[in-house]
Formats: C-alpha cells, sequence, structure tokens
C-alpha cells in the first residue's frame, strides 16, 4: 500500500474519517473495521503502540528498518572499504601472510583513508563517525584479509573506545588527533598467568612522585610491533585485587618500555602479536586513562565492545570464504557439469549464506544496541560466539568444496580456515561467552 498511515490521535472512528473507503458507501462500523484489517497489513513494517482497555493508538507509527538496512553514511563507508580491500588489500595478502608482516605502505593507507579513527570526533581530526560504521568497515577488510580487519579492530573498537570513553580532556587533545592521523595503537591486558582470568595480573605500578613505576610482562599483544601508543594494565594495589588495577598510557619510547619475542602464529599471521616488557619503565601520572584503581572498569566495558568487533571480523572471514566457494564452484566440472548443478553442493552452500546471515544479524543488533546506548552485554557475547561459530564452519566446509585445491595456498580458502581459528579463543574464549550468555540468562 503507498499511501501514508493516518496519524493516530483518537479512537478509531477518528483514524477511519481519515482512511475512508474508496465510493463504497460503507458505513462507518464497516470502515473502522477495513482500518482495523489495513493496520494489519501495515503491521509487518511499522510498529503499532496500542493503549490498553481501549481501541486507541499512539500517534508515532514508525517504520523499523531491516537490521541489514544501511544509511546513506554507513553504505558510502561500507562501499568504500569494500573497493579499499580489493584494490589494496587482496593483491598483498598471499605476500603479507607468508612474510608475517603488514606492508607498512598499507598501514598508511588506512590513516590516509581514516579507517583507523572512524568514531573519533572531527575535532581531534578523526572521521566522526559512529561504532556501528567501524563494525561495517571491519567485516568489508576482514572479507578480504583478517590480518588486516583486527589491526584496524582493535585501534578502532578497543584502542579509540577507551579513550574516548575514559580520558579527560587533556588526554583527548593530546592523543587522539595522533590516533586518527599517524599512530597506532595497542590494547595491553593478557599476560602469562591471566587468560580467560583476566584481572589476576601480576604486572605493577608503583607511585613514586609525579610518576608510576611499571614492572611486568604482557603478553599476545595485537598491533605491538606497528604500535606506539600501548594501553597498559597494571596493578598499583595488589592487596586490592582487581580494584587495584589501573589503565596507563605508555609511549614505545618510555624508558623501560620493550617490544620482545612476537609469535609465529597459524592463522592471521600478518598482524604483529607480541609480548611487551615493562622494566622500571617510568609513566607520568598525567598519562592515568580514568582514575587509579578504575583500570578493571575500563577494560570489562572497552572488551564488551571489542567482542563485537571480532564478531564483524569472523563474519568477513566466513562472506570471504563463502564467496570463493560460489565462485569455484560454478567454474569447477565433474561429470561433464558445474559441480554447482549438484543438489548436494547447492545444499552445502545454501546452509553456509545462511548461517553467515544469522551471525550478521547477531553482530549489527548488538552493534545497533550498544550505539544506542542499551544494553548489549549478552548480545554481544552471541554475536562473538556465534560469529567464531560460523567462521570455522564455513572456512572449513570451503576447503573442502575445493578438494585438493582447497588444501594448497595457491587458493584463498586455507587461509581463511586457518584465520577463522582464533576466534574462538582471543578478546573472550567461546566458553567464557557461553558463560556470560548463560549467566544474563539465568540472573
Amino acid at each position: 500500500m503507498e499511501q501514508d498511515a493516518p496519524a493516530l490521535i483518537g479512537d478509531f472512528s477518528i483514524a477511519a474519517n481519515k482512511f475512508p473507503a474508496e465510493s463504497s458507501g460503507l458505513a462507518e462500523g464497516n470502515r473502522i473495521q477495513l482500518f482495523k484489517m489495513e493496520c494489519l497489513y501495515l503491521s509487518t513494517n511499522i510498529r503499532i503502540v496500542l493503549i490498553s482497555g481501549k481501541s486507541l493508538m499512539k500517534q508515532a507509527m514508525e517504520r523499523t528498518p531491516a537490521l541489514t538496512q544501511l544509511t546513506e553514511d554507513e553504505k558510502m563507508l561500507q562501499d568504500a572499504a569494500k573497493d579499499f580491500a580489493e584494490s589494496q588489500i587482496r593483491p598483498k595478502t598471499r605476500a603479507m601472510d607468508e612474510d608475517a608482516e603488514l606492508d607498512p605502505e598499507l598501514v598508511r593507507q588506512f590513516f590516509d583513508m581514516g579507517l583507523m579513527g572512524i568514531e573519533i570526533p572531527e575535532k581531534y581530526r578523526g572521521g566522526g563517525g559512529t561504532f556501528f560504521m567501524s563494525i561495517v568497515a571491519i567485516e568489508q577488510i576482514s572479507r578480504v584479509d583478517a590480518s588486516v580487519g583486527v589491526f584496524m579492530d582493535v585501534q578502532n573498537t578497543l584502542v579509540n573506545n577507551a579513550f574516548l570513553n575514559w580520558a579527560n580532556d587533556d588526554i583527548k587533545e593530546r592523543y587522539l588527533p595522533q590516533l586518527a592521523n599517524d599512530k597506532v595503537g595497542a590494547y595491553c591486558l593478557s599476560e602469562a598467568d591471566s587468560g580467560s582470568d583476566a584481572f589476576a595480573l601480576k604486572t605493577t605500578a608503583r607511585e613514586e612522585g609525579d610518576e608510576y613505576v611499571l614492572n611486568g610482562s604482557k603478553l599476545w599483544i595485537t598491533n605491538a610491533k606497528e604500535a606506539d601508543i600501548f594501553l597498559v594494565f597494571a596493578n598499583t594495589n595488589p592487596d586490592a585485587g582487581y580494584k587495584g588495577i589501573t589503565a596507563f598510557i605508555v609511549e614505545r619510547e618510555f624508558e623501560g618500555f620493550s617490544v620482545s619475542k612476537k609469535e609465529d602464529k597459524l592463522g592471521i599471521r600478518a598482524s604483529s602479536t607480541c609480548e611487551i616488557l615493562l622494566e622500571n619503565c617510568h609513566v607520568p601520572k598525567k598519562n592515568i586513562l580514568g582514575d587509579v584503581g578504575n583500570g578493571y572498569k575500563v577494560a570489562i566495558e572497552t572488551l564488551n565492545e571489542g567482542r563485537i568487533g571480532i564478531g564483524a571480523q569472523m563474519v568477513g572471514i566466513a562472506q570471504g570464504a563463502l564467496d570463493a566457494a560460489l565462485g569455484y564452484t560454478q567454474e569447477r566440472k565433474q561429470f561433464k557439469k558445474k559441480i554447482s548443478d549438484f543438489q548436494g553442493v547447492r545444499f552445502q552452500l545454501a546452509r553456509m549464506a545462511t548461517d553467515i546471515e544469522t551471525a550478521r544479524l547477531l553482530v549489527y543488533n548488538s552493534a545497533r544496541l550498544k550505539e544506542n546506548g542499551e544494553r548489549f552485554l549478552k548480545e554481544a557475547a552471541m554475536a562473538k560466539y556465534h560469529a567464531s561459530e560460523v567462521a570455522e564452519n564455513v572456512s572449513s566446509l570451503a576447503v573442502d568444496l575445493f578438494g585438493g585445491y582447497g588444501y594448497v595456498k595457491e587458493y584463498p580458502v586455507e587461509k581463511y580456515y586457518r584465520d577463522a581459528k582464533i576466534g574462538k579463543i582471543y578478546e573472550g574464549t567461546s566458553n567464557m561467552q557461553l558463560n556470560t550468555i548463560s549467566k544474563l540468562l539465568l540472573k
């Protein structure tokens, strides 16, 4: 039905007069019934709020967009990220994977494209975009190379968000323009003895005049090789447990700070994952993010947002694997016909596409909730958990569909398969996500 629905400002008889039957001479009661039927028809696309006990309706009838329906700005960024990934990243993906290193020119291009400071306000020389826009971009980049996807994911959903949500004006003025334009950030929480038990930190921070002296080490630090700004979590009062944890901003050139061992990984190989060492590292008090003892809050809130980013990365991996499988199965011939003509293959592709769409909907929903200031913890955990499962399953099926060619590096699906595995591990294992979901269901 093309015409606009009437404003619902009175009872049905008033509304019906604004919605007359077409020259049929229907009585008022029949016009009211017709209006009710039209409302029922409309309810698939618009929300109708009923007033209990009376045949009254609220005035507003708002169109509810589909979760995958993007605004003009979101679509523009999605298209730009997709084009950038295809033209600039894909030609370098295999070499970066083999060399286990990001191309330095690509890092520079990410800043030039504005992809490293999407949410940073324009007054700090950032993009002035939204959290959802970051998620859309992460998905598109990861569809081509998840190593590069996590590079921008950590910057946007962890580091930048921590600064935006917890920094005072002085810190924002000093660091946000750098993060938006030329400085890579890293998020340093994990240690040898604190993985899923994230707050069992051994790294300490001792107060000394106008500084804190940090000692300890951090493991599994993404972007450590490229980063200049490190968000480091250390305990200022070990006797207080997690309530002593404080977030410090550490710059690469600070005395006593160093980047140590680089891990040789199964997947996302171009993304640097290193140990960092803090040996009497002096950090000025003005570089405390938030308040002393509030570091656990900074970490929790930031990781909750970061999990949505990992969900987007996993959706990108799964979509990339499916895209490759769709192309291959329509070219590969067996028994004198394309293998995509076999019902068994077609059903596999259909299941893969359906699983990806469910994961995407979970990710987009949690991102919209976060962006609207609503509760999103359970939804973020669901998104990360399910998207990680889907990425691993879909990429595995893609390898199967490629047959022997799926097992060699000349074709892309073996890399998608290797890259997908990390989704169940970092930023909260799948078991930790299930634990979070079940707690929130049963509380």
